[in-house]
């Protein structure tokens, strides 16, 4: 029995590149044949034929993933009115459309769902997290201010409180009855928290902390709920007690007086005000002079101090414990990460639809204009970012399923923890980076209309614009996932013997020696001399892409750690100076790092890996083909993105790095007429995109127009062309 693969189009087949796609892209979706050409090179007999089609409902619900019932159950309450955005209105409209859209969530119970059952709650942790990330659907405003309420401030009672605190302030703020801020960010510093200037003084006669803002830069800023419906505030400051400062701890803070609205004595503060996006959240600032709290108000979980003034922890090292602290609220970059996602998604339904209907430019025919999606170029622009997606939301499922088993318990050690924050600081850069491309790229797709505010995309580009810098600054966690990578390089030599030393020294000259001289290229070119084809069977391979993918993470790390080695010999100055001279170098490391972790969730969720998804098996071959040229899309994406990498480090020859780009885009081609598929396989209906160019009115706009003109050509009522056209033989 043989197999072959057929796609509901027929693509141009001009060189030998394009031969090999066309008959062996069965079999880079691991398909089983024997079929296509005999070891002679002539072509066999091909019979049961696998058809490249998109198994819409299957996918649909194998993306969902495994808390599918929490994400349809949140998309049904944001596809009603009521939960939408209002485009156009004032920022004051706004915001107190938002917080009225809060206390419908309390009604809804569709916010209860990580706090304990003993409070109201079901103790669900990723189920909490995939129908937060659904609400970017109605409003990126909404998510971010229920996020706030609930994903931070009684998410920071929650996880670095002890009983008295979940007791005594939990119910109020599940209820909405108190909306509080999270006081962490001050204005002098954004990403580094441990600098934070605000102090936190025990003062032993009273029993009471005083908390103050000794300089501007030391206020608190662009906070949530800070500069408006704020009561209280879970706030950050150095903890000092017998003038010992121990770090920063957290303490619940009254702010406002519940009846009148105004700050409490010794509290000040200033809105933010208009924004580029988010305006439905009142953001503000903060600042405390001599504000005094009950010491049982301190979020003791990690850190506390008795009546005398005595401090205790059950983590005596203080960067150990002031990283567990913060580790504790890791769940806002994951969140990010699936709502930049939700984003994406939305983006390119959006844009596909009206590629697919909208046409332009009379340019294979006299009188039919051409569909946008059939021009190279608008494929060459979208079907990248589509394969992204899919890797982006194979990815963050399994990050969510990560955070799920640290918080539930069912996997929360220590390193597993430090696996769940580098994952999350690995992948929240690259999804919020890729929402707000896909959508200026969706939005310059859909030309003018991208730009009408009834067509969303300029909206959510705007409110997503913060993704990229709060919850921790892109770059700053990718600095974060290098240096666990370089400590895991450093800890894999740090017991080795000379023989070990010695071995790994030979096999990095040996490296060099075959890369540097270019040796390995040049083996390509041998074996790809007068072959396009050869070259592009060889980059198909997913072994192939694994290998290109990971020697680059690895030599990356292993160049940096090298340059970074002399850091333990320098005092603290030069140190420094040193990392800051490679620091670019291990931003990039970090990123391919990510990249790779992405390609490797999509590869797993194409072969099937039930225990990756969360989800069962069940994929037909059919869905399997359109999903692995995706994935090899985004694979061999990558390699082009890095191209000048590959050759300047000799790892691809020039013909074969050519060969990299010819398949990319024959791949966007096989791609496009299963996009809309693709697309409808995301889940998100009109309710959802809201988008008057994605309702179909574009189609019978231009089936309007196509018959208007078909039937003054019948009547032969057209006027004459000035200009004849000219006769084709």
């Amino acid at each position: 029995m043989t197999h072959t693969v057929e796609n509901t189009t027929t693509a141009p087949s001009t060189d030998e590149a394009v031969e090999v796609i066309e008959n062996d892209l069965d079999e880079s979706a691991r398909v089983p044949r024997k079929g296509g050409r005999d070891k002679s090179g002539a072509k066999s007999e091909r019979s049961d034929v696998v058809v490249a089609r998109t198994d819409v409902e299957w996918l649909g619900r194998y993306l969902l993933g495994t808390w599918a019932d929490v994400r349809l159950a949140s998309r049904e309450l944001t596809a009603r009115p009521e939960m939408q955005r209002i485009e156009g209105q004032t920022m004051a409209d706004h915001r107190e459309r938002v917080f009225g859209q809060l206390k419908l969530l309390v009604e809804d119970g569709a916010v209860h769902r990580a706090f304990p059952k003993e409070q109201g709650g079901e103790d669900d942790h990723g189920g909490n997290i995939a129908g937060f990330e659904e609400l970017v659907t109605a409003d990126p405003s909404l998510q971010i201010k229920s996020g706030v309420q609930w994903g931070l401030f009684g998410a920071a009672v929650l996880h670095l409180g002890t009983a008295y605190h979940h007791e005594t302030f939990l119910p109020a703020i599940m209820s909405l009855e108190v909306p509080g801020a999270f006081a962490m960010t001050e204005t002098g510093h954004g990403s580094d928290v441990a600098a934070i200037g605000t102090t936190a003084t025990y003062d032993e006669a009273s029993h009471e902390f005083v908390l103050d803002t000794p300089f501007r830069g030391a206020w608190k800023d662009y906070l949530g709920n800070a500069a408006k419906d704020g009561l209280a505030a879970v706030v950050f400051a150095q903890l000092v007690t017998k003038n010992v400062n121990h770090g920063v701890h957290a303490f619940y803070v009254p702010l406002r007086d519940p009846a009148t609205g105004e700050f409490l004595p010794g509290i000040g503060g200033e809105d933010d005000g208009l924004k580029g996006g988010l305006n439905g959240i009142d953001n503000g600032r903060l600042h405390f002079t001599g504000v005094r709290v009950p010491r049982a108000n301190l979020l003791n979980r990690y850190g506390d101090v008795a009546e005398d003034g005595t401090y205790s922890s059950p983590i005596e090292s203080p960067g150990r414990r002031f990283f567990t602290m913060l580790g504790t609220l890791v769940q806002g970059r994951v969140s990010l990460d699936g709502a930049s996602v939700a984003a994406a998604k939305i983006a390119l339904t959006i844009a596909v639809t009206y590629g697919n209907e909208r046409r332009q430019f009379t340019a294979g025919s006299d009188t039919d204009e051409e569909v946008l999606l059939d021009y190279q170029l608008h494929q060459k622009r979208l079907m990248p970012k589509l394969a992204t997606t899919y890797a982006a939301s194979f990815a963050h499922e399994q990050l969510l399923t990560k955070f799920d088993q640290v918080f539930s318990g069912a996997a929360d050690t220590d390193d597993d923890r430090q696996d769940l924050e580098t994952l999350a600081a690995a992948l929240k850069p690259l999804s919020t980076w890729h929402a707000l491309e896909t959508l200026q790229e969706a939005r310059e797709a859909c030309g003018g209309a991208g730009f009408l505010a009834e067509n969303r995309l300029v909206g959510l580009r705007a409110d997503l614009d913060i993704y990229a810098t709060f919850e921790g600054d892109n770059h700053v966690l990718l600095q974060l996932v290098a240096k666990r990578l370089l400590s895991d390089y450093s800890r894999r030599f740090a017991k080795a013997d000379f023989g070990v030393l010695a071995r790994y020294v030979v096999e990095q000259a040996s490296d060099r020696a075959v890369h540097g001289s270019g040796l390995r290229s040049l083996a390509q070119r041998v074996a790809d001399f007068g072959s396009t084809a050869r070259s592009v069977g060889q980059l198909r391979d997913p072994d192939a892409q694994r290998q290109l993918l990971t020697d680059r993470v690895e030599t990356m790390v292993g160049d940096v750690a090298a340059k970074l080695r002399p850091a333990s010999k320098l005092s603290q100055k030069a140190a420094a100076d040193l990392f800051n001279q490679h620091q670019v170098e291990i931003i990039e490391a970090a990123r391919a790092h990510a990249e790779l972790l992405q390609w490797e969730a999509f590869t797993q969720a194409v072969e099937g890996d039930a225990g990756a998804h969360g989800v069962g098996a069940g994929m037909d071959d059919g869905t399997r083909v359109v999903l692995t040229w995706l994935r090899d899309l985004f694979g061999l994406g990558l390699v082009e993105k890095h191209l000048a990498w590959y050759l300047l480090n000799g790892r691809l020859s020039p013909q074969r790095a050519q060969a990299v780009g010819q398949y990319t885009q024959r791949l966007s081609a096989r791609i496009r007429p299963h996009a809309q598929d693709l697309v409808k396989a995301f889940g998100y209906g009109p309710a959802h995109t809201r988008a008057a160019i994605a309702t179909g009115a574009e189609k019978t706009r231009q089936a309007e127009a196509r018959d208007h003109y078909r039937d003054a050509r019948a009547a032969g009522t057209l006027p004459a062309p000035e200009k004849k056209p000219k006769v084709r033989r």
